[in-house]
């Protein structure tokens, strides 16, 4: 009787250690990858000061024949990539509340808006007068949303991943890490987005 009794707390105390152990491998992972962000925050920031400089120190800063950018498009593009993350948060509560089918809606919802969100960049793309040799501003202005550009197709790949992750049985045992930072990395592509859509349409 009394091994029996000694067996069992051993057994919850191991399932204990192996939890906090589990929680702070996921923990520590979750810290690698903000710095991770945070370096990228670093690149995108050398970036806008770049811009920033050079509109303001440029005298022609727009190519000849240019007198603007339209801002009506690109104003769409921007409300449907912002909604996007409002979309991928409820994906996350979806998970937490273990309905794998909701989750996996909202995360193709995500995926899509996304993918929206570039295929009208590229549309603008084609129809704009100015290409990425033509002056100081259309290097700027290619190189700045392409990187962006670039970030957002990761993020899609990403939430392909974790979208194709879900359907692994005891794929969440360990917790949600791939699902955290994934959203999270996509918050942090929104944000980024804000900051270019006022320096570069607003901001004419």
């Amino acid at each position: 009787m009394d091994s029996y009794i000694v067996s069992d707390d051993l057994q919850q105390h191991l399932h204990q250690t192996g939890g906090e152990h589990s929680h702070d491998e996921e923990g520590n992972k979750m810290f690698g990858f903000i710095v991770f962000l945070l370096s990228e925050s670093v690149i995108f920031l050398s970036f806008f000061a770049g811009y920033i400089i050079y509109k303001i120190t440029t005298p022609n800063w727009l190519p000849a024949g240019v007198s603007g950018l339209e801002i009506k498009e690109p104003a769409i593009n921007t409300v449907i990539l912002v909604a996007s993350s409002f979309v991928i948060y409820l994906a996350e509560r979806e998970l937490q509340r273990h309905n794998l089918w909701k989750y996996r809606l909202f995360l193709l919802a995500t995926m899509a808006m996304g993918s929206y969100f570039l295929f009208g960049q590229a549309v603008e793309w084609s129809h704009l007068a100015f290409g990425f040799t033509t002056g100081t501003f259309g290097g700027m202005f290619y190189l700045l949303t392409g990187f962006h550009g670039l970030h957002v197709f990761t993020g899609i790949l990403l939430q392909l991943i974790i979208l194709v992750r879900s359907f692994i049985p005891g794929n969440y045992d360990s917790g949600h890490y791939g699902v955290n930072a994934t959203s999270l990395f996509w918050h942090f592509v929104d944000v980024i987005w804000i900051v270019l859509f006022i320096l570069i349409y607003v901001w004419q």
